[in-house]
């Protein structure tokens, strides 16, 4: 019988993780395109970002029905960052190409090694220093192509954005107890209000409605809601790897829609950052199991 419930139990664990890697590829494929329905709508950034985030908290609330808001330290800073991460990002994509949109705020991991030793007092490793140096180098050549005004300030503003998904990561990390989807209502919720008064200078087309609802439903709420029940059943490797399908996908969708191109120098800056991230976080896992 004891054989029986462990045959059982390890059948059923297997059951979950294969139903947890088919919600990450489903996950990381609806935030995939997050630039090519942003660069459809025309409208002020700050605007789209309210809006888009309004739209998720609704759906975000309907899953919860009654949050737990304890308003703790983790709780609120993880808002604030996730608020500063979605507007950053939204404000990017439109003065930068959805390349280097995505690619800069994918360095985000890297400054979790940074922040990690200053709020919860995680040393950073020697490996941890030198993949921040590698990823810089990447990111250096971002703005090495030739680049207007516009771009350039949207690079930045990208740049900005992976800080702020960092330290998004930090204070999640603080809420032992807490749920993820709460900080992520309570950010969606800080998003839309800060994007009120924009929202109200001028409304977009009505064909852009439609990109919006798909911003807020299938390209912010669902993936969020899905990556939640994930994140319980898989490895760290499996979460860390997966959602590399993103930062790919979203500039092709945008070149192969709008035929807009990254420039070599950011193709290899990005190359360089996603080798450096990804290699970093599967090294210390690898030397676990080995």
């Amino acid at each position: 019988m004891a054989q029986m419930n462990e045959s059982t139990y390890k059948q059923s664990t297997k059951t979950d993780r294969s139903k947890a890697i088919i919600l990450l590829i489903i996950t990381a494929l609806l935030w995939s395109l997050g630039g090519i329905l942003i660069k459809s709508i025309n409208w002020n950034p700050l605007a789209i970002a309210g809006t888009r985030s309004l739209i998720a908290a609704l759906l975000i609330l309907i899953i919860l029905k009654k949050p737990k808001i304890n308003f703790s330290r983790g709780q609120v800073g993880a808002a604030v960052t996730y608020a500063g991460t979605v507007i950053l990002f939204v404000t990017a994509n439109k003065m930068t190409t959805a390349a280097n949109a995505i690619l800069l705020q994918y360095t985000a991991p890297i400054y979790v090694a940074i922040f990690g030793s200053i709020f919860l007092k995680e040393k950073a490793t020697l490996i941890d220093w030198v993949t921040v140096f590698i990823v810089l180098c990447g990111m250096a050549l971002f703005f090495c192509d030739h680049l207007n005004t516009s771009s350039l300030i949207g690079n930045s503003i990208a740049a900005a954005s992976g800080v702020c998904f960092g330290l998004f990561a930090v204070f999640m990390r603080m809420q032992k107890n807490g749920s993820p989807l709460e900080s992520v209502f309570l950010g969606n919720l800080l998003t839309a209000l800060i994007g009120i008064p924009f929202m109200l200078t001028g409304m977009p087309e009505k064909s852009n409605w439609i990109n919006l609802a798909l911003l807020g439903i299938v390209q912010l709420g669902i993936p969020y809601i899905l990556y939640s029940k994930a994140i319980k059943h898989v490895t760290a490797l499996d979460a860390i790897l997966i959602p590399v399908i993103e930062p790919i996908l979203n500039p092709v969708w945008v070149f192969l829609v709008l035929g807009e191109a990254p420039g070599k120098w950011a193709v290899g800056g990005g190359f360089i950052v996603l080798f450096a991230v990804t290699v970093r976080c599967v090294l210390p896992i690898i030397r676990k199991n080995y």
